[in-house]
């Protein structure tokens, strides 16, 4: 897998997430056919690559997909353990730039709705249509590049007029833009919705008030749902319910103990109850199970797991 470069910063210029990815993405298309994805050339020059609408997908396309949707800034594995005596994949994830790479770059804070085509976008090209623009105002970035690579969940190929909204948006070529698709009822899509799982704990403490550039590094893992009609939603459960997360923070805060799914008014609930449109829910339903904090001498844990609610999808 590709590996994170350590160096952020060349001189007193900052690098593109953009160009990050891309880097990630290039190597994605080399090796299509040992991924399992498919690359498709737009008649605007514009590619896409299929990693789960049509395409089978592979664990490592998931990987890729989590690690280009965060900017190229974070580590990805995929692994068993075992939640009782039942062995379930889970994947893991880690970052050094947790606000940018989570907030700036993975948070799935753009909605694409062009003609009947419907998708939630999340990846760099945020960055550069400052997408949604109070979330690059609170981390002071923008990027800068003839690149822009986005990762979209959605049920469809994304067409030319798709590929031309984006462009413009993000000020760039067609021929310049790369997006990665994939369903959420698929191997890629149910491994990357899991793998917001870092991003899903700073979007919640952003959601509370706390400075999230605060957190300097982060890790987190979380169980890959199994492949079904509702694997979006059985996602989402096992982040609230088996999701947890580490952080090392330059402050401790007491905004640290909401964070978690079981401070929330909907613990004991799932997803499939709660909603299934996740823009039009309470954003704050959305907590990992765990949080664990070392910030200066202090280090608390916070939340609980519960094997028993996820376990309940697996006879």
């Amino acid at each position: 897998m590709w590996r994170i470069n350590r160096i952020l910063q060349a001189g007193d210029k900052m690098l593109s997430v953009n160009e990050r990815a891309y880097q990630i993405v290039e190597d994605l298309i080399e090796f299509a056919e040992d991924y399992c994805v498919d690359v498709i050339e737009l008649k605007n020059d514009a590619t896409v690559i299929d990693c789960g609408v049509h395409a089978k997908g592979s664990y490592d396309a998931g990987m890729f997909f989590i690690q280009i949707s965060m900017g190229g800034l974070a580590g990805v594995n995929i692994q068993l353990e075992d939640v009782r005596d039942v062995s379930i994949p889970f994947v893991y994830v880690y970052t050094d730039y947790p606000a940018l790479a989570c907030l700036g770059c993975q948070m799935a804070g753009w909605k694409i709705e062009v003609d009947d085509f419907r998708g939630y976008a999340s990846g760099p090209a945020r960055a550069l249509a400052l997408k949604p623009k109070k979330i690059f105002e609170i981390l002071d970035y923008e990027d800068d590049t003839e690149y822009a690579v986005i990762t979209v969940e959605s049920d469809k190929i994304p067409n030319e007029d798709v590929a031309e909204f984006i462009a413009y948006e993000c000020d760039v070529d067609t021929s310049e833009l790369y997006m990665l698709v994939t369903k959420p009822n698929s191997l890629v899509g149910a491994i990357q919705i899991v793998g917001r799982i870092i991003e899903v704990a700073l979007f919640k403490l952003n959601l509370l008030g706390y400075d999230v550039k605060m957190i300097m590094n982060a890790m987190g893992k979380c169980p890959i749902p199994p492949i079904c009609e509702k694997t979006h939603i059985i996602a989402n459960d096992f982040i609230a319910y088996y999701g947890s997360v580490y952080v090392l923070s330059e402050s401790y805060s007491d905004l640290f103990e909401s964070i978690t799914f079981d401070k929330t008014a909907y613990y004991g609930k799932s997803f499939e109850e709660i909603g299934e449109d996740f823009y039009r829910v309470d954003p704050s339903v959305f907590s990992p199970a765990q949080l664990t904090v070392n910030a200066g001498d202090l280090c608390k844990v916070f939340g609980k797991k519960d094997p028993d609610f996820i376990l309940r999808h697996f006879s």
